[in-house]
């Protein structure tokens, strides 16, 4: 049983009884005591009052035998709840079952008049990914990758891995630092240090085929890793602004490794920070496409040369054509 889960348990529990120990939480739940006592802590944490009776027979009683105080949302933190649920429909988010089931408690909670508008918000409001033929508030049906729940609750634990990853037709395992999870082009990625080939590496975790805690003594310490990376980094050379349009078009596709960031809490203009190796024919060419893929809503802060000379070559040709 997770401990997510067993915590959930134990409070059902104990809030149905005037009285219990810590052993009688070892004995139904079958754990330590160190375990049970711990649990006890975090339920406490929580907020569940608990009292503990000091003394040879002593244990614990729940206050008015009441669970954490009645939660209230303001009609607008409601609105905002749920407009989440409705925005990220359709990413491959993790916990979607939980995720539906706590839309499910959150509309048992709320009067009629918060439920009508929630319908309403729901009949208007289309976002990417949603069918506007049944735009049903928990239709939340995206599965994520199946490795991508059990990756974060190891995360939780630990940053030190040990990934098998498809490579090909083969399958290959190495000890594996992560720096950060994250969803890109529909996509979920994990990028770290290999431990063995001392180097920064993206995985897709759809080529994930196993991941289990480091248990190696020979950790590289996360100081190191950080020294290591910062003499691998490559000098940007690239330097956008990004417009409205542009954006929109960066949305649609971008190379990998490319990333921006927002200059306006509105996310209509944004910076690009790149470097291009303009010595590799392929990297060129792709970049530059890549440019015309975004169209005239750029401005330009820094460019290679190389980069700028074929931009300007494709964009003549263009104009010759037409």
């Amino acid at each position: 049983m997770k401990k997510v889960e067993r915590i959930n348990i134990i409070m059902r529990y104990i809030n149905n009884r005037a009285h219990f120990t810590i052993s009688e939480i070892m004995h139904e739940f079958n754990i330590s005591r160190s375990t049970a006592i711990r649990d006890i802590r975090e339920i406490e944490a929580m907020g569940m009052p608990l009292v503990a009776e000091v003394g040879r027979d002593g244990g614990y009683f729940v206050m008015n035998n009441s669970v954490l105080p009645t939660v209230r949302f303001t009609d607008n933190e409601l609105k905002a709840l749920f407009i989440a649920f409705m925005a990220t429909r359709n990413l491959q988010l993790p916990y979607l079952k939980s995720r539906h089931s706590l839309a499910e408690k959150l509309l048992g909670l709320i009067s009629q008049n918060q439920q009508d508008d929630l319908v309403l918000l729901n009949q208007i409001l289309l976002f990417e990914g949603t069918n506007p033929h049944n735009p049903d508030l928990l239709d939340l049906s995206d599965l994520p990758h199946p490795m991508l729940e059990q990756l974060i609750q190891i995360l939780l634990e630990d940053c030190y891995l040990v990934v098998s990853v498809e490579e090909g037709r083969e399958i290959k395992t190495y000890p594996f630092y992560l720096m950060r999870l994250y969803r890109e082009k529909s996509s979920w990625q994990i990028e770290g240090f290999s431990l063995e080939e001392e180097k920064r590496r993206i995985i897709p975790v759809n080529n994930l085929t196993d991941v289990r805690p480091y248990s190696g003594k020979k950790r590289i310490s996360k100081k190191k890793i950080a020294e290591q990376l910062k003499k691998q980094e490559e000098a940007i050379n690239l330097v956008l602004e990004l417009g409205p349009k542009a954006i929109a078009q960066f949305k649609k596709y971008h190379p990998l490794k490319i990333t921006i960031s927002y200059t306006n809490p509105y996310q209509t203009t944004a910076i690009l920070k790149t470097f291009i190796n303009v010595h590799h024919s392929d990297e060129l060419n792709e970049i530059t496409n890549w440019l015309l893929f975004l169209g005239g809503d750029i401005k330009v802060r820094e460019i290679p040369k190389e980069v700028m000379e074929g931009f300007q070559g494709r964009m003549d040709g263009l104009g010759t054509r037409n």
